[in-house]
């Protein structure tokens, strides 16, 4: 009976020995998803690296293998710590530099990063996370250090990131972490809290300064060539006026040359000549009327308007002798005909 317990206890022993050694070898055996690496140390030295799939390696303390995402991307944050979108905290000891006019301006920095070596991530430096963050604001305070406040709060942002991406990146590269930055972006770049609305009165002055100087270009830019413009339209209006001025006194003195020469040849018939053309001008000016010789003698005074029959009863009407009224011929005849009685007598 005794001998009987004490096989039963001795096999439940090897039992539990051989289900505790075989559970022990399963441990080694491990799962890679998809996006992710297997890092297989073998006394905590590296081994080998394994993809993903269902894997195996040696038990513990023999083997063991760290998991590695090196797809995903990850963030880590300079000047403020963030919990989701509603809980962020200011780390102002990280935050607070000093810039190239010993200004003081608070900037945040994002920054994005992916495992690109899962070995260098894991055994080249001791805590690559913490060197990612230190190194990003080593170089965010000498990109800030080397300009003005103005500049990295408004005119080059854009060139803070870059010049602190090239630098992340470099000290990445030489430091062996394996670590790849995807983007870096400012999040904040502002004086801080307690002179920020004086600033921002400062920065709102600016952008009406460069406004008001674009309205003046604009007016200045419309204005300018219309003055130009009508600079050289008058400058061509006068020239032509000279011209103009320049051949008629040329034609005028030929005109008058022409006369002399003709007047010099022949004096008598060219001051006839001349004497007729001034007798037409004179007369061309002059409103004629036609009476009938036999109807004088009557109260009623007929005429003939000859420029109304052709049509133009301008000059006739504007003529003074049209508007003078005529003496009565029968009543200046009878002072006559008793004068030439008288003689006679």
């Amino acid at each position: 009976m005794g001998g009987w317990a004490s096989k039963r206890r001795r096999g439940l022993i090897i039992g539990a020995v051989v289900v505790a050694f075989a559970l022990w070898f399963a441990s080694g055996i491990y799962v890679v998803q998809a996006g992710e690496e297997g890092v297989v140390q073998t006394f905590g030295a590296f081994t080998s690296l394994t993809r993903p799939g269902l894997n195996y390696h040696l038990p513990a303390p023999f083997q063991r293998a760290t998991i590695v995402n090196v797809e995903s991307i990850r963030r880590a944050e300079i000047g403020f710590r963030s919990e989701g979108q509603r809980n962020r905290e200011d780390v102002l000891s990280e935050a607070l530099m000093l810039t190239a006019d010993e200004n003081i301006v608070q900037v945040e920095l994002l920054v994005q990063y992916r495992v690109a070596d899962s070995v260098g991530y894991l055994f080249n430096v001791q805590d690559p996370v913490d060197v990612l963050r230190t190194s990003a604001e080593v170089g965010l305070r000498g990109t800030v250090g080397q300009m003005t406040i103005d500049n990295v709060i408004t005119e080059e942002r854009a060139l803070v990131q870059d010049n602190t991406r090239a630098f992340l990146t470099q000290m990445m590269e030489d430091y062996d972490t394996g670590i790849q930055i995807t983007d870096v972006r400012l999040q904040l770049a502002d004086p801080p809290e307690e002179v920020r609305d004086a600033f921002q009165e400062v920065v709102r002055a600016l952008a009406d300064k460069e406004r008001l100087i674009n309205v003046a270009e604009a007016y200045q830019n419309d204005i300018v060539p219309r003055a130009r413009g009508d600079k050289q339209r008058l400058i061509e209006e006068a020239s032509a006026f000279a011209d103009q001025r320049i051949l008629l006194a040329e034609g005028d003195t030929q005109r008058f040359l022409a006369v002399l020469n003709a007047y010099q040849t022949a004096p008598e018939i060219t001051r006839e000549r001349m004497h007729i053309e001034a007798l037409e001008g004179i007369l061309d000016e002059v409103g004629l009327i036609l009476l009938d010789a036999e109807a004088v003698g009557g109260d009623v005074l007929p005429f003939l308007p000859l420029d109304s029959l052709n049509g133009s009863g301008s000059a006739t009407e504007n003529t003074p002798t049209q508007q003078r009224p005529l003496p009565n011929p029968s009543i200046e005849s009878e002072p006559a005909a008793e004068q030439e009685a008288e003689g006679n007598e």
